[in-house]
């Protein structure tokens, strides 16, 4: 893991770590796509909120948007969480050796 994979992913992390965009992440990939109006009908925003929220989020390409008369309807983009869920595994295995060299070392003996 380069600085730079890091830096390209932390404005997805970014996104994800706010509490109003991870409800919205999570409504629309359990409940599939919705309008800015359906969403705000579970997550407690204004749809002016929502909709600063979907834009961020579209920016950082987790969801897209087609237009269906005056709305627009949103879904989830996989990829990018697929690769951030990569990102974290690997993360968690770097982890892992760490405290597998620390507990080798502490365990050696004198």
């Amino acid at each position: 893991m380069s600085s730079a994979g890091v830096d390209e992913r932390a404005p997805l992390f970014d996104a994800l770590g706010d509490p109003n965009r991870l409800r919205i992440v999570t409504r629309l990939c359990d409940g599939g796509p919705c309008s800015t109006v359906q969403l705000t009908q579970v997550i407690p925003v204004t749809r002016q909120a929502a909709t600063k929220h979907l834009l961020l989020l579209e920016a950082v390409g987790l969801v897209t948007s087609d237009r269906k008369g005056r709305e627009r309807i949103w879904r989830i983009q996989p990829e990018p969480l697929a690769e951030a869920s990569d990102y974290l595994s690997a993360l968690s295995k770097r982890w892992d050796r760490a405290i597998d060299r620390l507990r080798a070392f502490v365990e050696e003996p004198q």
